[in-house]
């Protein structure tokens, strides 16, 4: 059976601004937790245990609600616009049996042919929308681009996906291409003499233009 981080969470009884403020001078994050059906909640998260949660690697968490054991996964979070500290958290319940959308990152897995050729990879798309049961949430998606050649490209739709699991990204977006580095271009010399050439030219007229006043 797989474990999950276990978020442990207070209830709160004060709403409104003050009493957010006085709760994050204290540690705590305000917290809503809401599931379809059922009333919101408002309640308190520590700060020090939800960065080591966030930090963890795992979508979803574990948290006891009323006496039940329930998972839940970060709906949103918002930031401070100075410090960029969490100031507040939405939780959302999910159920086992129910698929949801992750947004996951994507791992580049083996060298490409390209890349033996003076090709550079340029990992274009990091991270896909996928769908699939909250229990079974991968890390991470792979692509391999072992056979990614010189002027060529892979899209999504090469992503290795586990069971159950669907792609809800477009197929068709470029996640990593390879392609040959962009020559650099040497600034041309300045032509000094032409520009010498031009004003000897322009006396000579010069010159031409008197003798034919004369000859007048």
């Amino acid at each position: 059976m797989a474990s999950y981080f276990k978020l442990p969470i207070e209830e709160r009884s004060g709403i409104g601004t003050g009493s957010a403020r006085a709760m994050r001078r204290n540690g705590k994050i305000p917290t809503n937790y809401y599931y379809h059906g059922e009333a919101n909640q408002n309640l308190a998260i520590d700060k020090k245990i939800f960065y080591h949660a966030i930090h963890s690697g795992q979508k979803v968490f574990e948290m006891d609600v009323n006496g039940e054991t329930v998972y839940a996964v970060i709906k949103a979070a918002q930031y401070h616009p100075v410090t960029e500290d969490v100031i507040h958290v939405d939780l959302m319940r999910v159920r086992r049996t129910e698929k949801m959308t992750f947004s996951i990152p994507v791992v580049l897995d083996g060298e490409a042919i390209g890349a033996a050729e003076g090709g550079l990879v340029a990992h274009v798309t990091t991270t896909v929308d996928i769908e699939c049961y909250p229990m079974d949430v991968p890390e991470n998606v792979i692509i391999d681009i072992s056979d990614l050649e010189l002027h060529s490209a892979l899209t999504a739709a090469a992503i290795v996906l586990p069971a159950d699991t669907s792609l809800i990204s477009a197929e068709d977006i470029t996640v990593v291409t390879c392609n040959p580095p962009k020559a650099e271009v040497e600034p041309e010399p300045e032509l000094e003499e032409a520009e010498g050439e031009d004003s000897d030219g322009d006396t000579e007229k010069e010159s031409d233009e008197g003798d034919t006043s004369k000859e007048s």
